[in-house]
């Protein structure tokens, strides 16, 4: 095989692309209802490859992580700041106790394991099925000041704990989640989910999925022969029409294609066109006339556009505030199809309160939304592109804070490189969220930098540490496998008894989703979801998810101190 050393050597880049081909095929292996994983399988086969001898330069493993880690602080980042307030203190409660139980676990494990601080990190990244652990944990080793074999050392054995303990991770918070949950509760997930979907408020935001679109739309176009209308005015006849509003967007007399005024007079036999909400379209034809089909000429393209609200004019005022006190003229042809903030949804209730930050979907002809959208504040153009001015200032931002160390009890505690980088992404994904006129990265960009960016990096470490790897696992195999069992078992089960008979919850599937999410675990959440047939488990998950993500990310520097 000195041909393969060879070709590593000339081209060490090679190994590494070689390891995520590999690691995420066999990662797409389903053993049952279980799969490895492109991640973890990324670092089998890169621990393989290594045996051939790989060098390869450990900036790319420090680039690869800065990229990872900050893309998952910017897409958490609207989620977390959102999650930090009353109505979700359970949540926030339920991921405190993960972290906190997971640490000591982590930390009184290793003690009486005897495991170096390496080991003891990898146990955490693979036990809790955090893979981010790996690269504070590594960030932090490398801020001790010891030796560069030694530091080294440590780090590749980060990389081993977590290749023994991370199996049994992902399995053992399903098996805590679908089976020991529901059995503690005496009540099955399924159950609970049905009764809490229909003790939802009725009227609550629809979000359609990806392909998917309304049967029956809120607005339509129909067109009508007037009959009924003739003699009145547009501005007579849209305003006896009422609510819901609708408007006459086009008009044809015989031939001609009259210009749409307020003050233009329809004639019998006149073809209007008529846009608005479904009940007041359907309603206009008793007004108007006949409803007839396949005009040329009568087709009109509506535009929608998102717009940033702004105006000192609409914050802080409630929905039904600001269509009163706006004139039908100035939105005359706009309707608005939907409100977010923070991008999730909100209920166009007349009771809601708009805050600045706050978007709002318009739909018309292009002139009226443009109009509109000035009003409201700024217009967001949708763009494929990234917007690296912000990405990098972000991940500057980020490096420099994990710059940072301060010393307790003589022990230095830094954030590292990952930790910067992950709190500096969730402020700027936030800011972001709230203006979102700048600093774009597509939901696209942002998933290959979380894909490439771990499964490089892991591959990275993988490919520095393989030929250790074997020596470590024969030392401490089976006791970093069993380290590995207690530590994502006990702190679950923990949480679990807490947050059933201390936060009180009642109801197994919306608990079963936040103590998945509160763990970062995404089998276990898949296994939920499955059981529960709808998504009730979403909402809960999201928060613990969000929370979790940054928690037991930390967790990596404070293991390297404590442990």
């Amino acid at each position: 095989m000195d041909w393969l050393h060879e070709i590593f050597k000339r081209s060490p880049e090679i190994a590494l692309f070689l390891s995520l081909s590999l690691g995420y095929l066999i990662g797409k292996i389903k053993f049952g209802k279980f799969q490895l994983g492109g991640v973890a399988g990324s670092l089998l086969v890169a621990c393989v490859v290594s045996q051939f001898g790989v060098q390869i330069d450990s900036g790319v493993k420090s680039v690869l992580f800065a990229l990872f880690i900050y893309a998952v602080g910017y897409e958490s980042g609207p989620d977390f700041f959102n999650s930090l307030g009353r109505q979700s203190v359970r949540e926030i409660l339920l991921a405190v106790i993960m972290a906190a139980t997971g640490l000591a676990t982590v930390v009184i494990m290793a003690k009486l394991a005897g495991l170096d601080k390496g080991l003891a990190a990898g146990v955490a990244a693979g036990g809790l099925t955090q893979s981010a652990i790996i690269g504070t944990a590594g960030d932090a080793i490398g801020k001790l000041g010891l030796a560069a074999d030694e530091t080294q050392r440590l780090q590749a054995n980060v990389a081993i704990g977590y290749a023994v303990t991370y199996v049994f991770g992902s399995f053992g918070a399903i098996i805590v989640c679908v089976n020991i949950l529901p059995w503690l509760m005496k009540r099955s997930i399924r159950d609970d989910a049905i009764k809490a979907e229909a003790q939802m408020q009725a009227g609550s935001v629809r979000v359609l999925g990806e392909g998917q679109q309304e049967a029956a739309p809120d607005l339509i176009g129909r067109l009508y022969r007037i009959s009924a209308g003739k003699g009145h005015a547009v501005a007579q006849l849209e305003s006896a029409l009422g609510e819901p509003p609708v408007t006459i967007e086009r008009i044809k007399r015989g031939d001609q294609f009259i210009e749409v005024t307020p003050q233009v007079v329809l004639e019998d036999d006149d073809i209007v066109l008529v846009v608005g909400r479904r009940a007041g379209v359907v309603a206009s034809a008793a007004l108007l006339g006949k409803e007839v089909y396949g005009i040329d000429g009568m087709e009109v393209t509506l535009l929608r556009r998102d717009a940033v609200i702004t105006s000192k004019a609409l914050i802080g005022r409630t929905v039904d505030q600001i269509r009163v006190a706006t004139a039908g003229g100035v939105r005359h042809g706009v309707y608005v199809l939907g409100l977010r903030r923070m991008g999730k949804p909100l209920p166009l209730a007349p009771e809601v309160v708009i805050q600045a930050g706050d978007t709002a979907t318009l739909y018309g002809g292009e002139h009226d939304v443009r109009r509109v959208a000035s009003a409201f504040g700024e217009v967001v153009v949708t763009s494929s592109k990234t917007d690296f001015v912000f990405l990098g200032a972000g991940l500057v931002v980020g490096l420099l804070v994990g710059l940072l160390s301060v010393k307790l009890g003589g022990i230095p505690l830094t954030l590292g490189a990952g930790g910067g980088a992950l709190l500096s992404g969730l402020v700027f994904g936030w800011w972001r969220a709230r203006r979102q006129t700048f600093g774009a990265m597509p939901p696209g960009a942002v998933q290959i930098l979380k894909d490439l960016g771990l499964a490089g990096f892991v591959a990275v470490v993988g490919l520095q540490s393989g030929l250790q790897a074997v020596s470590t696992i024969r030392e401490h195999g089976l006791t970093l496998f069993l380290v590995g069992v207690v530590v994502t078992l006990v702190p679950m089960i923990i949480t679990l008894l807490i947050a059933r008979y201390v936060l009180r919850y009642d109801n197994a599937a919306i608990l079963a989703g936040a103590l998945s999410g509160s763990r970062s675990a995404n089998p276990a959440f898949g296994e939920v979801l499955d059981k529960a047939g709808n998504a009730i488990p979403t909402v809960p998950f999201a928060i613990t998810y969000a929370l979790a993500n940054v928690l037991l990310t930390l967790l990596g520097p404070l293991i390297v101190a404590l442990a």
